[in-house]
């Protein structure tokens, strides 16, 4: 991971900083309550009025189209996956781009906690290709070694430890298979989106080397534009392929 470095003395002093802001603004209710507490709050947030608009959110914060670029170019390449998992489906924006770019015979499963997502998913995407299933991340209804490719969008920060996430993640994906893993990091702008959808933020190199304790090895980095990469915005993208 040539793009994760340690940084000189001043450029830390500018982290420890920017890291307290971050702390201030990030909501820590993940970390207050116990899990099925938090799982209950999750739910309710996305089955209600947020939840409702978080297709139109995705669209405003371009996420839909910039992501839709992200698979039409191959920079994460679903050729050749016959079954791909969508975990934290939401309102379909990621089935979505599975359904135009992946290859027409692959089976596509989308899952979600909320089922009034999984509703309105069902109705935005106006196809019965995809099986959407309820179901939570911390504990997947399917089989080892189910899947050729996962994707994972803007998930793994509703879960207060990522190893309950990653570990399902990497028990369902066989040997070889390969992901696209999206989530929200330590910046201010992370810390922000936290405070709006009630989820944590992770660090990008505690979660590579935790990715790499469990065989999921960091492949590439990916950003949705120059712009994002030089900012640092959009949070940790990655392409993560299982040993």
């Amino acid at each position: 991971m040539s793009q994760i470095r340690l940084s000189d003395g001043k450029c830390d002093t500018h982290a420890r900083r920017s890291s307290f802001i971050n702390r201030v603004v990030e909501n820590d209710l993940i970390q207050q309550v116990s899990y099925e507490e938090y799982r209950e709050k999750v739910k309710h947030v996305y089955g209600g009025p947020k939840g409702a608009m978080l297709a139109t959110a995705s669209m405003l914060s371009l996420h839909i189209p910039l992501g839709k670029r992200l698979f039409r170019t191959r920079q994460f390449d679903l050729r050749g996956m016959k079954s791909i998992l969508d975990v934290g489906s939401g309102a379909g924006q990621i089935v979505q781009h599975l359904l135009d770019f992946a290859d027409p015979d692959a089976r596509i499963i989308g899952t979600d906690l909320s089922q009034p997502m999984l509703r309105r998913a069902r109705q935005r995407l106006k196809s019965n290709r995809p099986s959407l299933v309820a179901a939570d991340l911390a504990s997947l209804p399917f089989a080892d070694a189910s899947f050729d490719g996962i994707t994972c969008g803007y998930v793994l920060e509703h879960l207060p430890d990522p190893r309950m996430g990653l570990g399902e993640l990497a028990r369902v994906l066989r040997v070889g298979g390969r992901m696209f893993l999206l989530t929200t990091e330590d910046t201010f702008s992370g810390a922000w989106t936290s405070r709006i959808w009630c989820c944590r933020t992770y660090n990008r190199r505690e979660l590579w080397e935790l990715c790499e304790s469990l065989g999921l090895h960091w492949k590439k980095e990916i950003w949705f534009t120059r712009m994002h990469q030089a900012i640092r915005a959009g949070g940790i993208c990655v392409e993560i392929e299982k040993r």
